[in-house]
């Protein structure tokens, strides 16, 4: 892989900065779904509470993943290194960086840790 020229790494920070907003609104808006589920059987029946333990369930997993997403996401803007491959330290790749701007492996990389290599 060849290494981003500036303009496309200032594409890709642009790209990182973005999707850290968009994060950090996910974040905060999840925040009503995913408290804990009031259990007042006079309020609703056993069927939506169950239904509204899954929903909360499903939200906190869900927050729990843009979370994760946006540790990334900060650490890749704070990387003086950013674009080159934290296991290999060759470099990413445009494709793959503005498809997932917060990616610290290269596809090869990748695939070997997730066990598909």
């Amino acid at each position: 892989m060849d290494e981003l020229t500036d303009d496309q790494g200032a594409e890709i920070r642009d790209d990182l900065r973005a999707l850290e907003a968009e994060l950090v609104e996910l974040v905060a808006l999840s925040r009503d779904a995913t408290r804990p589920v009031e259990l007042d059987q006079a309020a609703m029946g056993r069927v939506s509470r169950i239904d509204a333990i899954q929903q909360q369930q499903m939200a906190t997993a869900g927050r729990k993943r843009h979370e994760a997403r946006l540790r990334l996401v900060r650490a890749a803007l704070a990387n003086d290194d950013y674009g080159a491959c934290r296991r290999c330290e060759e470099p990413i790749g445009y494709g793959r960086l503005k498809a997932r701007p917060e990616s610290p492996h290269c596809v090869d990389c990748a695939g070997v840790l997730e066990g598909r290599r």
